[in-house]
């Protein structure tokens, strides 16, 4: 008797010990899944986020890192997702109706040379009453083109940053957006107007000169205003862009290494 009932405890303590090997395999493969859904969920926030960054983050125009994962915030600092916010222009800026139907053409004098211009009343009136005035005013001689980018598909440079950092102008902010892309394509020689992120009034006194063919993803708001284009000129850019950009920060975003200054902006 004795031994049969050794014999059945260490059976059952046996039995006992499989129990709790097999329990403690459940708990293990109950955490690896679970650890499993919280690193998908963790690639997943950061990969969500990446895009954001790059959607936002170009306070002043485009970028080829940006736009290989829809870079583009064009234009000016930090905005409201809300494109409905700010939605009437600010006191200081001119009528449309003062350049609707007109055609002006002129000079963007970069560094000494001049680049022909030409700005559409018809496509895109406010835009071109805002950049008519503000070169009447001789707002634009001095200012820089703070931003250059190189990329293959996603080629500009930017410029008209009221204190040369790509900041802009709280005071003077404007909208509609006007003849905007619709296949989001801005071709060599296009000159359009740099906004803030997500806002249908966040165009200020920035714009960028596309060099090549450049595409740039629009955001909720939309895309950007096209107010014109260079008809002479335009390889001004190109070696300005063929210097390449200052080293430290992206290699296809970021300020030209050859500095741009804007001697003049003249339109009639």
């Amino acid at each position: 008797m004795a031994a049969s009932s050794r014999s059945a405890r260490e059976t059952k303590r046996r039995i006992q010990q499989m129990e709790a090997k097999r329990e403690l395999r459940r708990d293990q493969e109950k955490r690896r899944k679970r650890d499993n859904v919280i690193a998908a969920g963790a690639g997943t926030a950061a990969v969500v986020l990446a895009v954001v960054l790059q959607l936002t983050a170009f306070a002043g125009n485009p970028s080829e890192e940006e736009f290989a994962a829809a870079q583009a915030d064009l234009a000016g600092p930090s905005a409201s997702a809300d494109p409905s916010v700010q939605a009437t222009n600010a006191a200081n800026i001119p009528a449309a109706d003062t350049a609707a139907g007109k055609t002006f053409t002129g000079e963007l004098v970069l560094n000494g040379t001049a680049l022909g211009v030409e700005l559409d009343g018809t496509k895109a009136p406010q835009a071109a009453a805002v950049f008519k005035s503000l070169s009447d005013e001789g707002f634009y001689s001095g200012k820089t083109c703070h931003r250059l980018t190189t990329g293959e598909s996603f080629a500009l440079l930017q410029c008209g940053s009221s204190d040369g950092t790509g900041e802009g102008d709280a005071g003077y902010r404007w909208g509609p957006l006007e003849n905007t892309p619709e296949d989001n394509a801005y071709p060599a020689g296009t000159i359009a107007v740099a906004r803030s992120g997500n806002n249908t009034y966040g165009n200020g006194t920035q714009f960028f000169i596309v060099y090549k063919d450049t595409v740039i993803p629009a955001d909720s708001a939309g895309g950007y205003t096209v107010v014109g284009r260079v008809t002479s000129g335009l390889d001004t850019v190109a070696n300005i862009a063929a210097a390449g950009i200052t080293p430290g920060g992206s290699a296809t975003d970021g300020a030209p290494v050859e500095p741009v200054t804007i001697d003049s902006f003249s339109l009639k």
